[in-house]
């Protein structure tokens, strides 16, 4: 019987939190080895030995180390460790998925990331000063135009390829969910079909989907009840 995968993560990581849903999911047995970035965990000389980039998530499967998480999701759908539905095997589907994780990793999860750290990470941690109001603005322009995006190229149907939730769904909603931490809603008014899109993809991933966020969702509440 060969032994289960390995898996590396951090649940404040989106890409971290994507495919681990996925994996939970999937039912995907593996072995959990979380690292704690903030206590700068990856960058140890033994966890260099299992990802020589010192990033997460990484993926160890026997002798075999792999790390960028749309690598993985390629590697556990060939060795069968996904479901079809998350990654498919139709060349046209996968094809298509390949084609959006491609367009979202410049045109949605950049401007999160941007925003989430320079609005949240880097003030929250003591690395730089919270930014001011006019850079914020820009930060949320960026974001809310990556937005209008996904509702006028992506969103036809439930889900951002199709009826069905993938992986391209797990990974872009992930990047989206950490805004809370800068107290960022996405506006139904402005964004009708990103926000509908968002929560069946939060129902449609439980209760995986809540306890890969729990961080995220317990810290908006804890500067709501500060604010009371």
């Amino acid at each position: 019987m060969s032994k289960a995968i390995k898996y590396y993560y951090d649940l404040l990581s989106p890409p971290s939190r994507a495919l681990w849903i996925a994996l939970k999911l999937a039912k995907t047995p593996f072995e959990d080895c979380p690292v704690a970035l903030r206590k700068k965990e990856q960058l140890t000389d033994e966890y260099k030995r299992i990802n020589r980039f010192q990033k997460v998530p990484a993926l160890v499967d026997g002798n075999f180390h792999l790390s960028e998480s749309v690598a993985m999701v390629r590697y556990l759908a060939d060795s069968k460790k996904l479901t079809e539905q998350l990654y498919p095997t139709s060349l046209e589907e996968r094809g298509r998925i390949d084609e959006y994780l491609e367009w979202q990793h410049l045109n949605l999860r950049l401007p999160c990331s941007l925003y989430f750290r320079e609005g949240w990470l880097f003030p929250a941690n003591g690395i730089k000063p919270k930014p001011k109001q006019e850079q914020i603005d820009k930060l949320i322009k960026n974001v809310e135009a990556a937005f209008g995006q996904l509702e006028r190229l992506w969103l036809e149907k439930d889900y951002l390829l199709g009826p069905n939730l993938t992986v391209a769904d797990l990974f872009s909603s992930s990047d989206i969910e950490q805004l809370k931490l800068c107290q960022y809603t996405v506006s139904e008014k402005k964004f009708p079909k990103v926000a509908k899109w968002l929560e069946r993809v939060r129902e449609a991933s439980q209760p995986h989907h809540e306890l890969a966020h729990a961080f995220l969702n317990k810290k908006p509440q804890q500067a709501a009840q500060s604010k009371a």
